[in-house]
């Protein structure tokens, strides 16, 4: 919890997807992890103050209306469905940047975007052998860097 509070806290932005609520395999059980971190990024922007009252937030789900079932009390947030698409989430999430940023952000357009993830993703086994590891072996914050890096070597 500690690490997540953390982030929270440093996070301007949070990018809340809801949708993965499945029951686990073995215990037969949801994961209701995004729930909990979106409460908490709420709580940060509803109770914080100074930077933690900017806070802005994008929650996502997979379909319309869907969350009433599991999550009601986040009714009133303005929840994107995805329908499962990349295109679609890299949408609604550049919006909620350029909307947050005041229009003013320089943000490549979705095209730019989705053409740049497929080359990096198209990359990313040649990448991940240099490392010794496979894709499916990466940890969020392993995959965070090499996104970084490639980002860094590959400039719009």
């Amino acid at each position: 919890m500690g690490k997540i509070k953390r982030i929270i806290r440093e996070c301007r932005y949070g990018i809340h997807d809801i949708s993965r609520v499945q029951l686990d395999g073995a215990n037969q059980l949801p994961r209701f992890n995004m729930p909990l971190e979106l409460g908490l990024f709420l709580g940060a922007q509803e109770y914080g103050s100074g930077g933690q009252k900017q806070k802005r937030s994008l929650v996502l789900d997979s379909e319309p209306y869907r969350y009433q079932k599991f999550c009601s009390d986040i009714a009133g947030q303005d929840i994107r469905a995805h329908g499962d698409s990349p295109a679609r989430v890299i949408a609604a999430v550049r919006a909620m940047l350029s909307t947050a940023r005041g229009g003013n952000a320089r943000i490549p357009g979705e095209t730019k975007i989705r053409s740049r993830y497929a080359r990096f993703r198209a990359e990313l086994p040649s990448i991940c052998r240099r490392i010794h590891l496979r894709p499916a072996e990466l940890q969020f914050v392993e995959f965070r860097f090499l996104v970084r890096d490639w980002l860094s070597t590959h400039p719009l």
